[in-house]
């Protein structure tokens, strides 16, 4: 059982972080240098307008400078996003795992399903205290961010699973369960100070969401495969 969990975890975590990998690349990565130059000082965005004259003298050095570290920065990309989903998957393949000794299995229909759910507690829920930030974006102390996300995250899976399997008044206590996070509310700066354009901020939030669905969804899809297959 343990061993099949591993491998399972390991192809279908990092087949979807080659997938996130790409889908950065396609829809992130030029958000995320834009950003960096906000940051840095080389663009500068004052009501919407940009310093021209500091953009010129900066694009000058920016396209070699890119070449130089592209090629590395892409593979800490897949590096990173490889590894993240594979421990996401080995909490995916846990759960399938307990599903069927209760008597739940988790054909690819319902894997999908449970992917979806993973959006839902990590990414989806959490975003509506802390949305993702790009480099320039200030924010409230790490280890309060760090424990609100927890909190959420624990609190969000605990409620859609007393909806999924419960009935009645455990149903209630899951919903509930779910808006607590949301009622305490998110650690907060008490004013913005950032130097990255809202209109950037906003694109990249998007994406960044709609990446997080579509890999959870293949992530869960993929793992039911597996197991079904393998089961069989």
């Amino acid at each position: 059982m343990i061993k099949h969990m591993l491998s399972s975890a390991l192809i279908a975590g990092f087949a979807v972080g080659v997938l996130v990998a790409l889908l950065q690349y396609g829809f992130l990565e030029k958000d995320i240098l834009l950003a960096e130059d906000y940051e840095s000082g080389a663009k500068v965005h004052f009501q919407g307008v940009t310093a021209p004259a500091v953009v010129a003298a900066h694009d000058m050095n920016a396209m070699a400078e890119a070449e130089v570290s592209s090629l590395a920065r892409h593979a800490l990309t897949v590096l990173f996003a490889g590894v993240i989903y594979v421990g996401y998957a080995l909490l995916i393949v846990a759960a399938y795992a307990v599903a069927g000794q209760l008597g739940y299995p988790v054909p690819v229909q319902t894997g999908l399903l449970w992917g979806l759910a993973g959006f839902v507690v990590f990414q989806m829920a959490p975003a509506m205290g802390l949305q993702p930030d790009l480099p320039g974006t200030p924010s409230a102390d790490l280890d309060a961010r760090q424990w609100w996300w927890l909190g959420t995250a624990v609190m969000t899976a605990a409620g859609l699973a007393l909806l999924a399997y419960g009935r009645g008044f455990a149903q209630l206590a899951g919903v509930g369960l779910m808006a607590v996070p949301h009622i305490v509310g998110a650690p907060e700066l008490g004013a913005f100070a950032g130097v990255v354009p809202p209109e950037l901020a906003g694109a990249f939030a998007a994406r960044t969401l709609g990446i997080g669905l579509v890999a959870w969804v293949v992530l869960g899809g993929i793992l039911a495969w597996i197991w079904a297959k393998d089961a069989a």
